[in-house]
């Protein structure tokens, strides 16, 4: 029977392996802090632009809340507010790393293309044009922003259940976003290996939920505060072509050597 524990920590252990891994190689590094750099400017705009603007936003969204005693109206709209915000900032994290990945494609491929070497038993390299490639990213990754902000829509309702909505539900989010972002950092070891479907990624990330999400949830937690996803992002891009690399361990026709005590077998020599 699988360690709940253990499969966590495994996740988390990938995460930390790629920054080790990307942090071994500044040049490379420091080329793929410059996407998520512009995005985070872009997307930290939005966002301050939004907080500025919410009390005007939810004033406009709560008319039936005009006639209400102060004290009520200000507690609804403060936490209808912060839910706002929260819901936003779940879209936008897919979404940066959707763009991110879409914008600095040929340097995260260089990135996985490394570790995937590093690490043995790298897949052949796709002879699919760039272009093609790209579109698809850019594609799939609109597809996800539009799941997320279904749910954070969802989300949003749901925090005004008393007590549940400012505890289980922030723990939901996290869950959720995630999932969401460990679809979109696994893609590039899936796209090498021609599964090219997020129902591919979704399916393999289905066998290991724990430890997909033991590597997810802490990138996305990262990922969300400004600016700390420039140092974050490389590095995530690195843990997510080795956490694909253990999803896939063992599916039928793929070289990924089969798991040994919860991770790929490394190649002879190391």
């Amino acid at each position: 029977m699988t360690n709940p524990v253990r499969e966590v920590l495994t996740g988390v252990g990938a995460l930390l392996q790629g920054f080790g891994l990307i942090l071994r190689r500044p040049k490379l590094f420091l080329l793929g802090a410059i996407p998520p750099l512009i995005t985070s400017v872009l997307f930290v705009i939005a966002l301050v632009l939004l907080i500025a603007n919410a009390p005007e936003l939810v004033a406009w969204m709560t008319p039936f809340a005009d006639g209400w005693d102060e004290v009520w109206r200000t507690t609804l709209r403060v936490a209808f507010g912060i839910a706002l915000v929260a819901g936003m900032v779940l879209v936008m994290v897919v979404g940066f790393t959707g763009f991110t990945l879409a914008f600095g494609f040929p340097l995260y491929d260089k990135i996985a293309e490394d570790v995937e070497e590093e690490l043995g038993h790298a897949p052949p390299a796709t002879d699919e044009p760039l272009a093609r490639s790209m579109l698809r990213a850019l594609r799939q990754s609109l597809a996800l922003m539009l799941i997320s902000a279904a749910v954070g829509i969802l989300l949003f309702a749901a925090g005004f259940i008393p007590v549940a909505g400012q505890t289980v539900i922030p723990v939901i989010a996290a869950l959720f976003g995630g999932w969401m972002l460990c679809i979109e950092l696994v893609g590039s070891a899936f796209d090498r290996r021609g599964m090219h479907r997020l129902a591919d990624r979704r399916a393999h990330m289905g066998r290991y939920r724990l430890r997909s999400l033991g590597f997810s949830v802490p990138a996305y937690l990262l990922l969300a505060i400004p600016f700390v996803a420039v140092i974050v992002f490389p590095a995530a891009t690195a843990g997510g072509t080795i956490l694909a690399r253990q999803l896939l361990a063992g599916a039928p026709g793929q070289p990924t050597p089969p798991l040994v005590d919860g991770a790929p077998r490394p190649p002879m020599g190391e």
